[in-house]
């Protein structure tokens, strides 16, 4: 049989030139590298967590969300040293921002909001831990939020939540119940305790519940997903005044879709997780 040499020419040569086309697209994919993941079964309670452990000069990388290797769309924090590892700096203005806190606002009923959080001395006003910022037209530009302002000796922390329904809360600690020692200069941990059971939420400060505040009746969050459209860390969802950026030191931020329970709260803590 003979053998066409043209078309065998041409036939190798389209083969060569898409095994260099494939390889080239594998050397320009670059990899997500070696982040942190919490034990977390797919569809599991963690729905968002960033350690904040990079120190890479890809400041995108340095934020990554472990439970969806979702990015930041943007990270203008810097890096420095946390409670165990790498943490990040916040800065006036600015907020780390990412598209979505992935499935969060879907499957929240109860849920628990973590970090670790270091402050040197008075707010310079309402600063934002995290927000959710939200088109539902709520007055906040927002569908969650926390601020802390104050200082060392007395920061209030107010804790706000909007429902699809445009149901609104604030769940505060503040005046006589304002919470000692969060802006001492010193890491802390942070996390806040929503149980749709009862309608409460209870504050643990460093693994200790602080105390608890109720929701009347309302049960269940209600997030409205469609209307959220970022997830803010160290940053604000409105642009009023008295809305500011979050100035000090943050560190593995995690959203549960579930009430943890004291024992677990104190293990994150324990663990400088």
């Amino acid at each position: 049989m003979k053998i066409n040499k043209s078309l065998f020419r041409k036939a190798f040569g389209i083969a060569l030139i898409s095994l260099a086309f494939i390889g080239c697209q594998e050397m320009d994919t670059p990899a997500l590298g070696d982040y942190p993941k919490d034990a977390n079964a797919v569809g599991g309670p963690l729905k968002f967590y960033a350690a904040f452990d990079g120190n890479t000069t890809n400041p995108l990388m340095n934020a990554v969300d472990s439970i969806r290797a979702q990015f930041p769309t943007d990270n203008p924090f810097a890096v420095i040293d946390g409670p165990a590892s790498k943490a990040t700096q916040g800065t006036a203005g600015k907020f780390v921002s990412f598209a979505k806190p992935n499935d969060f606002a879907t499957t929240a009923g109860s849920f628990t909001i973590a970090f670790w959080e270091k402050h040197n001395g008075a707010s310079s006003g309402a600063e934002f831990a995290f927000s959710l910022k939200s088109s539902n037209g709520h007055w906040s530009g927002g569908a969650m939020f926390l601020l802390m302002e104050g200082s060392p000796g007395a920061t209030a922390v107010k804790f706000v939540i909007v429902d699809k329904y445009m149901a609104d809360t604030w769940l505060t600690w503040e005046g006589s119940s304002a919470v000692s020692g969060l802006f001492d200069n010193a890491w802390h941990h942070c996390a806040f305790v929503y149980n749709a059971n009862t309608s409460s939420l209870t504050f643990y400060k460093d693994g200790i519940s602080v105390s608890t505040r109720t929701w009347g009746a309302h049960g269940a969050i209600n997030l409205d997903d469609s209307k959220i459209t970022s997830l803010r860390i160290g940053g604000a969802c409105g642009t009023d005044s008295w809305m500011s950026s979050w100035l000090g030191g943050l560190d593995q931020f995690r959203m549960y879709s579930t009430a943890l329970t004291a024992a677990e709260v104190t293990t994150l803590y324990s663990k400088k997780k």
